[in-house]
């Protein structure tokens, strides 16, 4: 099933179901996604009741999106977890999960925009796949990895380098406001057969800047699971973003930063393609 979570016009947001360009309202049946992933084996068949009843509340290209996970409890994102990005930057293939976190404030929807702060001048792309957790986890084993994934979506893990490099702790680089798109969608675990033999890329202005594929990843979803796992609980509603293949403008010769009117779409295959246009933060 492809989940979206959808702000109507009074301001509330209700998950729902997607069909081509159908729009199935869930809210009758869950609060939110991370509610109907805890409960999926009973709530599935009621959702495809909803759907065959052929009553849709909205068309798809009409829908103001939000986050899938609009206000995860945890935000986990991998750093140098592409082979041929650790490559790219210059630095050894890493033997542990480099881990970081955005918080909630940087969580935006597709089509919103991603507001380029004043305090920085290097504002960067990252195309990723991340993934959802669907029960509480802790000291999970990587042969189990699927009964704790709850669904897949894409990540812009937008970054300011310039605070991001400035110590040897990340995240101040990683959270400004908007810096978390995510969506357009959550695709369910059933629906992806093999998270780790994706498509991604990032399109920046009609201009593929990324392209690579979820095999180049150092740590698959499995091993992260059991790693993080190990080290704090994850609850359902956890997203986990998991790193970005090369291409990335810093790296590149000359640098590219985002600028206000560039859109970018992060596609992953299977999954969807996520589109933000970048503007000037409001002084």
């Amino acid at each position: 099933m492809r989940l979206v979570c959808v702000q109507a016009s009074d301001g509330v947001q209700f998950p729902g179901v997607v069909v081509g360009n159908d729009i199935y309202d869930l809210s009758s049946i869950c609060a939110d996604i991370p509610g109907f992933l805890r409960d999926q084996e009973r709530l599935a068949p009621i959702a495809r009741n909803l759907i065959a009843a052929g009553e849709p509340t909205m068309q798809l290209d009409e829908a103001r999106l939000c986050a899938p996970v609009p206000r995860p409890g945890k935000f986990i994102c991998i750093g140098l977890n592409y082979r041929d990005h650790a490559i790219e930057s210059g630095m050894e293939i890493p033997e542990l999960p480099t881990v970081f976190t955005k918080y909630d404030n940087a969580v935006c929807g597709s089509c919103q925009p991603i507001v380029l702060p004043a305090a920085s001048s290097q504002v960067d792309y990252e195309a990723e796949l991340a993934f959802v957790v669907k029960k509480q986890a802790k000291h999970v084993k990587a042969s189990d990895w699927r009964e704790y994934v709850g669904g897949y979506t894409c990540v812009n893990d937008v970054s300011a380098r310039d605070f991001q490099l400035a110590t040897s702790q990340w995240t101040i680089g990683k959270t400004f406001d908007t810096f978390g798109p995510m969506g357009p969608c959550l695709v369910t675990e059933d629906e992806i057969e093999d998270p780790g033999k994706l498509r991604i890329w990032l399109d920046l202005n009609g201009e593929i800047m990324q392209d690579s594929n979820t095999e180049q990843l150092v740590f698959g979803i499995p091993e992260l699971l059991e790693y993080l796992s190990a080290v704090m609980t994850l609850n359902p509603g956890d997203v986990v973003s998991t790193g970005t293949p090369p291409g990335v403008g810093m790296a590149r010769k000359p640098p590219v930063f985002l600028k206000p009117g560039d859109v970018c779409k992060v596609g992953i295959e299977g999954v969807g393609v996520l589109v933000n246009e970048c503007v000037a933060e409001d002084a």
